[in-house]
This record gives C-alpha cells, structure tokens and sequence, in this order.
C-alpha cells in the first residue's frame, strides 16, 4: 500500500481553466467583467427552463442575498435543517429572523417533510431544504406544504450539481430561489464562489443589485461605456458579494465538466456500495428512480455491531493515510445554536444517531481505481 496520503478531496483543474485565467490576466479584466456574464449566461443555459443566474462570491453570499430579496426581516421565522453547515442557518441571523431547526428523514438525510409541516407558524416566511451529500430532498412533498401555506422555499443546492428530482434539474423546481456552491471541494469549482438562480425577475434584479454595495450599475457597466458613465446611485445598503472574472474563468471550463465529474463520482459510489455490502456499515442513500444524485459526497454510518468508536475508526484511517470527514456536526451540538435557541439532542433524533455514526470518505474524480481501492482496504481492515 502506497505510503502517500490520500487526501479527503482534491478539485479537478485542467489546462483549459488555467488558460483562461491566463486570458483574463492578461485583459485586465480581474473583477467583475466579461468572464462572470459568460458564466452568468452559460449556468442558465445548462439549467434552462427560464432561470436567471446570479453570480457571487460564496454560497453564503448568495443564500444571504436570497433570503433579503424575499423579504425576510425582523420577527420571521425560517425553517430548516439541523443537519447542515451553519451557513445554511447563520444567514437567517444577518436578517434578524429566526431559524426554526428540524430533523432530517432517515430514508434520504434530508429535511423531514412532516417534521417541517409541524414547524409551520404564523411567522414562517421561508423554508430552506437542504439536498445533503448531493441527493435532492422531498421537493415535492416540500413544495405542496410550501404553496399550501403561502410560504417561500430556498433551496440550499450547494451539494446538488448537477442533481435532478423528478427528472428535472435542481435549480429548475418551482421553488423561488436556488443557490449552489463552487467552493474547492464542490462538485465544480470556482475557487470560492457560488451561484444564485431564481424565475422571478424581481428576486433577480434584488440579488444583482445588493452584492454590490446597492449599487445601479456594475463597474463593468461604467468603464466599458464608450461615453462618460461615472454616474451611479446607490439605491440600498448592499454588500460586497461579487464574483471575479478570474474566479468565473474557472467555472467557465469546470460547468462543461459538470456530467463527466458526475459519471466519475457516481462511479466510485458505485465501487464503494459493492465492496462495503458486506460489512458492517451503511451505504448513503441512492436517488430515487431514475434521479441523478451528485455524489459530492459518500457518507457510510457505522453499524451499532461495530465495536470501534467513530472518532478512534477517523484517527485509525488518517494513521492508515486515508483522509475523510464528518458531515455534519449537528447545528443543535453548536454552542451558538444550542444556547440561543435551547436545542436538544433528543428533539433531532435521527439527525443525532447519523452523526455518531456516519464518516464521509475520500470522493472526488482524480481518484485512481488505486485510491478507491485504498480507501477500501482501510476501511476493510478497521472492521474485520
């Protein structure tokens, strides 16, 4: 066995992504210009179905961004998963509002669809399903309750490209905004930076505006005007969530990569389900039917048989060269969630039983057949 380290994940970049941030050094243009309305225009039309794309600099940026341009304020109430990255959650904070946190489905590990619906107050303004590990949530059940109530829905993508429900792409569901990520270890990359898309124009025309200090017009507006067009009015107290052309350079090359990274992801994930059926762990859940699922990451679960604790079985894969994770920490085991909301452990029980359990293994598209069978044997020989 190989005495290199196999890291947890490693993003895919090619001579086309260098060259191109090459071409844009070479422009002049390393902020916002040319490069991030080709990205923009090219993500719509991988989408299609009508969706404007909005570029900016971090996921969190655009969850940020989606959540101001649909109204929520002071004294709203956003419901969502416990079982996420705190971004997901901290962005209802910058508003004022209030994340209301529920379990997740055993089934899927994404939100609990009956556990939502039992969230509902007068004060719901948005529900923000997350499709975890790239598996898309309940989005029908979701979006029934969501319309049945006159509630928003944001959907946190940032594992989910390109994942599909019910055949269609996520992003392209009648919710009302969808944001991906592109940051080092997402399933394209732009470095750090991500993607909102909405349908509605005016959710759109908010976004634009507000990830640039509220600004009317872009700098790439002004300077590429062949006439004096300094002017520009401030017409909110936005923020600075633009992306750079040299970030959407990267994109440009990494979204035409996108199908060929999933058929590698899905791939290992299929090498993984064969050589792990006989032990003692459980698989991540599979899409439904003929759904894509993204594969951004592969998650097994400890089986209560195995002796071993988690933590020590992590230590033992990192002294075997093995890099891997957790995802995630519960947002309920976070001491600012905890103690400002009073959460406990017993109300989010599957969310709770899943992290004791699971361990996210090394999955990204540079891997070797080597590596996975690396990964396996490590694997293999902490639970024999």
């Amino acid at each position: 066995m190989s005495n290199r380290f196999l890291p947890f994940a490693l993003p895919d970049l090619g001579i086309e992504e260098i060259d191109e941030v090459v071409n844009s050094l070479r422009s002049g243009w390393i902020t916002t210009g040319p490069k991030v309305q080709q990205f923009e225009s090219d993500f719509s039309t991988f989408l299609g179905d009508g969706v404007q794309a909005i570029s900016v600099n971090s996921a969190t940026a655009g969850l940020h961004l989606g959540l101001e341009a649909l109204g929520v304020g002071i004294g709203d109430e956003v419901i969502t998963t416990t079982h996420t990255f705190t971004a997901t959650a901290e962005v209802i904070r910058y508003l004022g509002a209030d994340p209301v946190f529920v379990d997740i489905d055993e089934d899927s590990l994404c939100i609990d669809v009956d556990a939502l619906e039992a969230a509902i107050t007068q004060k719901t303004k948005v529900i923000i399903p997350v499709h975890f590990a790239g598996r898309s949530a309940n989005m029908a059940g979701l979006l029934a309750i969501a319309k049945r109530y006159g509630i928003k829905v944001m959907e946190d993508a940032a594992h989910a490209l390109p994942a599909t429900f019910g055949g269609r792409l996520i992003g392209t569901l009648d919710s009302d905004v969808t944001v991906f990520s592109f940051y080092a270890n997402k399933t394209i990359t732009t470095g750090e930076g991500g993607m909102l898309v909405t349908r509605d124009p005016k959710v759109a025309a908010r976004a634009r505006i507000m990830r640039l200090h509220g600004m009317n017009r872009t700098a790439f507006d002004r300077y590429t005007a062949k006439a004096p067009s300094w002017y520009y009015e401030v017409v909110a107290p936005g923020f600075k969530y633009n992306m750079t052309d040299l970030a959407a350079s990267i994109g440009i090359h990494q979204l035409k990569k996108a199908y060929d990274f999933q058929m590698k992801r899905a791939e290992i994930a299929a090498a993984y389900d064969r050589a792990f059926s006989n032990l003692p762990v459980k698989c991540p859940p599979r899409a439904v039917g003929t759904d894509l699922h993204s594969w951004h990451l592969y998650v097994i679960q400890l089986d209560l048989s195995v002796s071993i604790d988690r933590d020590i079985f992590i230590e033992r894969l990192f002294q075997l060269g093995v890099g891997c994770s957790v995802h995630y920490i519960p947002l309920h085991l976070h001491p600012y969630w905890k103690h400002s909301y009073d959460l406990r452990s017993e109300d989010y029980p599957v969310s709770q039983r899943v992290f004791e359990r699971s361990i996210s293994l090394p999955l990204y598209t540079r891997m070797t057949e080597a590596d996975v069978v690396r990964v396996v044997s490590a694997v293999a020989s902490l639970l024999s």
